[in-house]
C-alpha cells in the first residue's frame, strides 16, 4: 500500500514523498501502533515521521528525525496510490 505525502518546508520548497510498505512497518516497529489505527489516533508527529523515514530510505536525508523536523513547516496527508 502506497501512500503520499506534501511536505512544505521552511525555506519554502516543497516535496512530495511516496512512502511503501517498508516505510509502514518501520512506523509500525517504531510507535507500536498499526498503521490501520492511524484513522483514528493520528498525530502530526506520525505523518512528520512517515514524510521522514521515506526521504532517510530514499537517501534524500541524513539527518535524525529531531533535526529534520525542525526545517519543515507542514506536511499533509495526500490520496492512497
Amino acid at each position: 500500500m502506497n501512500f503520499t505525502l506534501l511536505i512544505t518546508f521552511l525555506d519554502g520548497t516543497s516535496k512530495e514523498v511516496t512512502g511503501i510498505a517498508a516505510d509502514l512497518v518501520a512506523f509500525e516497529a517504531e510507535y507500536d501502533l498499526s498503521v490501520s489505527r492511524l484513522n483514528q489516533d493520528m498525530k502530526i508527529t506520525h505523518l512528520l515521521w512517515l514524510g521522514w523515514h521515506v526521504l532517510k530510505r530514499t537517501g534524500e536525508t541524513k539527518d535524525a528525525f529531531p533535526k529534520w523536523v525542525e526545517s519543515v513547516e507542514g506536511v499533509e496527508a495526500g490520496s492512497p496510490k
